[in-house]
């Protein structure tokens, strides 16, 4: 019976260490294997096979990214307070066998770790920001997330871990600060409307002006046209004047007629012209026998130098 339990006993510690030494590693997930306290070697994914009551895993290490949120305070140049609000995504850097040995022996513990890179991290946004004004932080947020990377991707490698982003997802100042920005936004808004206004009114005073120049123009230039229609008008009006005249002389003359018959003719019809048309209510008129006598004759010198104009004109 003592036997059986020895049997039975010796079977099943050689059942436990037979499947103590399969190991199962999740996706994702670097296994480190040490033995007595040293490092031996890796396991990777999967089923793996180590040796029993000698090998141990020392620790298992999740190469897939990680995330850590920070909030911290900075200090810029002319001594403005600067409050960050950041994500900060991070992973281990490759699978390779070295770098898996710094990320497992670092730190002692992934407390430290992470303590070790917000402060890295932190330390190095506040020494950037302490090198730039209070009115300059907002606009270099790209320079901040780049000047961090650059100054920690060399640090990180030697830990085996590699910085893959930095987002700042808030950036704040104190309450009188923010004010006065919102202040100074508004006044600029405010400056840019009136000039803006300012801009509308000259362009709309200047192509009032233009305008008003333009129909100046084209009213000039329809006076002077109809002035010199007016005057072809008056022109052609003697021509015609000068022709018929002409034409009725010459026939008074065919029949023996004195052609001073046609100046008096004339004579009258314009007094009653003048008075038809005047808007003046009196007409003064020398109605003397001397007087018409001497505009018959003025008449009958323009009739005879207009006749000889004509006679000139057909030779």
């Amino acid at each position: 019976m003592a036997a059986q339990v020895v049997t039975f006993l010796i079977v099943f510690i050689l059942l436990v260490v037979v499947l103590s030494s399969f190991v199962t590693v999740k996706q994702g997930t670097i296994a480190v294997i040490t033995v007595f306290g040293k490092y031996r070697r890796i396991l990777t994914p999967g089923l793996n096979f180590k040796i029993p009551l000698v090998e141990s895993i020392y620790s298992k290490i999740s190469i897939q990214n990680r995330s850590v949120e920070l909030e911290f305070q900075a200090v810029t140049f002319d001594q403005a307070n600067v409050y960050f609000k950041a994500m900060l995504l991070y992973s281990v850097l490759d699978q390779q066998e070295e770098t898996i040995k710094n990320v497992a022996f670092k730190f002692v513990d992934e407390r430290n770790l992470m303590q070790a890179l917000i402060r890295t991290v932190e330390g190095s946004i506040r020494a950037f920001v302490a090198t730039k004004r209070q009115s300059e932080v907002l606009i270099l947020r790209r320079d901040i997330v780049e000047h961090v990377k650059e100054q920690l991707d060399q640090i990180l490698e030697t830990w085996g871990y590699h910085l893959q982003d930095l987002q700042l997802n808030d950036i704040t100042f104190d309450d009188v600060i923010m004010k006065s920005m919102s202040q100074v936004v508004a006044s600029n808004n405010l400056k840019a409307a009136a000039e803006n206004e300012g801009q509308a009114l000259l362009i709309t005073k200047t192509k009032a002006a233009e305008a008003e120049g333009n129909a100046i123009k084209i009213s000039a230039e329809a006076e002077r046209q109809a002035s010199q229609l007016r005057g072809q008008g008056v022109a052609l009006f003697r021509q015609e004047v000068a022709k018929g005249m002409t034409v009725a002389a010459k026939e008074m003359e065919t029949a023996h007629m004195d052609t001073s018959v046609i100046l008096f003719t004339m004579w009258t019809e314009s007094i009653k012209h003048f008075a038809e048309n005047s808007e003046g209510n009196v007409i003064f008129l020398d109605g003397s026998t001397d007087a018409m006598h001497q505009t018959m004759k003025e008449m009958m010198s323009l009739n005879l130098l207009q006749s000889d104009k004509v006679k000139g004109k057909k030779d």
